[in-house]
């Protein structure tokens, strides 16, 4: 095999099992993961250092990895049936069942590992973090609140970054501060991911899996979606103020909030086909203005150093 062929053959296995765990989709959690750092940092009077940093996206990656690699797993025989869903690589034979247990595996070890290294306290925390991010994709088995699972699973992204920086050294202000942060990213995961789940309303229904969209049918799970998203931008408003932020905050508050309701704008008034812009793109944007916002708040304040 030549070098130029045994490049494309390594890219396109790499492109194969990031589509395999919708690593796109790390743009989700991630950002409020590194504002959460840099909150913490700040409060340290300085950025928490490259290790810190380099071992707290290790953590999230392989946190989300084999989340996802489990959800592939134990949904992939609804998935071979779901008309949306039966080309995923597991269905499809792209990819074999021992290898995405082996994914699953190596990636619960890696957050143990990352965790380790980081501090006690999160290590501690690793096996119950591993066992919170899995057990959503059981949910919609026996729960029509699967979205507040989700939304569990990926608070502890803010959580955690938290964590990895301050240990257990926490203040009142920044406990309350920390938990009102992962109150507003688990309303706007149960947002989104109603909006999301519009597209298998039906599959749903006659397969028995569950969700508020099954239960209480779309325009009730969508007003229910929108009140989330509305609360979320309250409690986002109420972090900003208690981490005495001020105006570029503020203007990405009124950002997020366009975007917000420009989201529930596409999901009532277009087609299914436009859910992916609703749920990928609009919240792409949410979570990538709220990092910037927020780096740009600790950097005025001098609360931001390389180190």
């Amino acid at each position: 095999m030549s070098l130029p062929s045994s490049i494309f053959h390594s890219l396109s296995s790499l492109q194969k099992w990031g589509s395999f765990v919708r690593f796109s989709h790390t743009v989700f959690a991630l950002p409020f993961a590194l504002a959460a750092m840099l909150v913490a940092a700040r409060d340290q009077r300085g950025w928490p250092g490259w290790r810190t940093f380099g071992l707290i996206l290790a953590a999230m990656v392989c946190a989300r990895t084999c989340a996802m690699a489990f959800n592939r797993i134990v949904d992939r025989k609804f998935d071979a049936l779901n008309p949306r869903t039966k080309n995923r690589h597991l269905p499809s034979g792209q990819i074999s069942l021992a290898s995405a247990i082996l994914l699953c595996a190596l990636s619960a070890v890696g957050l143990v590992a990352a965790s380790y290294f980081l501090n006690p306290l999160c290590f501690y925390l690793s096996p119950v973090a591993l066992v919170l991010v899995c057990f959503y994709s059981l949910t919609k088995r026996f729960t029509d609140y699967t979205h507040v699972f989700l939304g569990v699973a990926l608070a502890l992204a803010p959580i955690g970054a938290w964590l990895a920086v301050k240990g257990g050294n926490l203040s009142p202000l920044e406990i309350i501060q920390m938990t009102l942060l992962a109150f507003a990213v688990i309303l706007w995961l149960v947002g989104f991911d109603i909006i999301y789940a519009l597209q298998d309303y039906e599959f749903d229904k006659s397969h028995g899996l569950r969700s508020l969209v099954v239960a209480w049918g779309p325009q009730n799970a969508l007003t229910a979606a929108f009140l989330a998203h509305m609360i979320m931008c309250g409690a986002l408003f109420g972090f900003g103020l208690l981490c005495r932020f001020h105006v570029a905050y503020l203007i990405g508050w009124l950002i997020i909030v366009i975007c917000l309701v420009l989201e529930h704008w596409i999901a009532r008034r277009r087609s299914l086909n436009w859910i992916n812009i609703a749920f990928f793109r609009l919240n792409a944007l949410v979570g990538v203005i709220f990092l910037v916002v927020v780096a740009a708040e600790v950097i005025f304040q001098g609360g931001f150093k390389l180190r």
